[in-house]
């Protein structure tokens, strides 16, 4: 990957592959999961208690394959596990859990000792081919580097994905050997140690070969991304959801989206954000972490960790910041900011404002151009703004201070001291005139060349 981050945390729809892998297995319903970490382990390690502390740990210290990293989970278990043992891999995160519970089910039907998962692959350079004999039974796995050139020329592969017999497994792990091309442990010679021990050794194949392709840079990343992306608007769409782009909408895997919902062009829905029924979401609006009630409109607009409630409508040109929080049929309009503030039911901030440490009453309407002056070089304060409360266009709120339920505040005002309920605060004073100023100050500009008829009009009608 040519990265500082380990492979297996690098992302697509939201999550790091390897939570994608976990996620898998743990919705299988797997007794134990065992994660074997190596190369970057101090990342991986981290990476893995952070999302399931449940998940047993075996550091492989050498890495000496595939065959050797199995044995190495095993010896990390306090007993030989009974029943199956599934082996799957970090890097192929389009695995579903529904693809492993059939595998299993197919094991546990057939009454194999192990069966494979296997994909026909139009171009299998790199991969291990599977080998039939004259009846179609599985005898081998032959890696590509150990391959002849007939073998190589076979299009299904294994994927590595096995179900295993657990007691067989813990046998044929003990007698792998290094006589390969590679030198190393190959976990796929267990299936030649079943067949000469008369083991029963099936595959199953699978016809979705998406599932089976792994990633070993950001080219083939951002080749399952998409395919993961296309998959994931598909299903929302099946659920009720109009997407009008879905070339350009990303929708990540936490996501959840409420029927008659539409997404417009240009949308991300990032995190674990939530949409309801019959909202508008877009065009060009990016939200991570966004809980959007049903009904509401969120148009061009940018927001994170924020709620827009019931038919609430934001934007466009919005930003929504951490604890943005907007009560039902509210409105954050054009070129608005909002920090760490409540806005009441009803509550409007229409026009170029920022709302920053603050609480908004219901029903109550912030004039154009705003702004809550919250920090004081040191500490950040509050504004608390009353109920049915009218603000007038370019205040300034020097927080802390507090306007009160149905109080009005004039145009141009700044706030300094607190405002009681049913009070009008007007700081600026009057208008003051003065007349011929331009001719007097500024004579000979364009300004007062445009202003020289209106003059001469005004001093024809004085002498009238």
């Amino acid at each position: 990957m040519k990265s500082r981050t380990a492979k297996v945390l690098h992302e697509l729809g939201g999550r790091s592959m390897l939570v994608h892998a976990l996620e898998a297995v743990r919705q299988v319903g797997a007794a134990r999961v065992v994660a074997v970490v190596g190369h970057d382990r101090e990342q991986v390690s981290a990476a893995v208690t952070a999302h399931d502390a449940g998940v047993v740990q075996a550091v492989q210290e050498e890495q000496r394959g595939t065959g050797h990293a199995v044995r190495v989970a095993l010896d990390a278990l306090d007993d030989v596990p009974e029943g199956t043992v599934l082996v799957t891999y970090g890097d192929v995160p389009l695995l579903t859990a529904q693809t492993l519970s059939t595998l299993l089910l197919d094991h546990t039907h057939e009454g194999r000792a192990v069966t494979i998962l296997t994909a026909e692959q139009p171009d299998p350079t790199g991969y291990g081919r599977i080998l039939r004999d004259g009846d179609g039974a599985v005898t081998a796995i032959r890696e590509h580097k150990d391959a002849t050139d007939d073998e190589r020329r076979v299009r299904e592969v294994n994927s590595g994905i096995l179900a295993v017999d657990a007691v067989f497994l813990d046998h044929a792990t003990r007698r792998l050997d290094t006589d390969n091309a590679q030198g190393e442990l190959y976990l796929t010679d267990i299936v030649a140690t079943a067949v000469r021990e008369g083991r029963p050794v099936g595959a199953h194949v699978l016809e979705d070969v998406w599932q089976t392709k792994g990633v070993n840079d950001r080219v083939q990343l951002a080749e399952l991304a998409a395919e993961l992306n296309r998959r994931t608007t598909e299903h929302w769409m099946r659920q009720g959801v109009t997407i009008v782009d879905p070339a350009t909408t990303w929708i990540d895997s936490d996501v959840t989206l409420g029927a008659d919902t539409v997404l417009h062009p240009g949308t991300q829905l990032l995190g674990a954000t939530t949409v309801g029924e019959g909202a508008t979401i877009g065009p060009d609006t990016t939200l991570r972490n966004v809980e959007v009630g049903d009904g509401a409109s969120v148009v061009r607009t940018h927001g994170s960790d924020a709620v827009v409630g019931p038919g609430a409508s934001v934007g466009p040109f919005a930003y929504l910041r951490p604890g943005a929080e907007l009560g039902a049929r509210g409105k954050i309009g054009t070129f608005v900011e909002v920090k760490n503030a409540t806005l009441g039911e009803g509550a409007k901030v229409p026009h170029l404002s920022y709302v920053g440490d603050a609480e908004i009453g219901e029903g109550t309407n912030i004039g154009a151009g705003t702004i809550t002056a919250n920090y004081d070089g040191v500490h950040k304060h509050r504004t608390v703004v009353g109920r049915h409360a009218r603000t007038g266009s370019d205040n300034v709120f020097v927080a802390p201070v507090t306007i009160g339920d149905g109080a009005f505040t004039g145009a141009g005002t700044i706030v300094r001291e607190d405002v009681p309920p049913g009070a009008l605060a007007v700081s600026s004073g009057s208008q003051r005139t003065i007349d011929g100023w331009v001719q007097r100050k500024r004579p000979g500009t364009p300004s007062a060349d445009a202003a020289a008829p209106a003059d001469a009009s005004a001093e024809e009608t004085a002498g009238e």
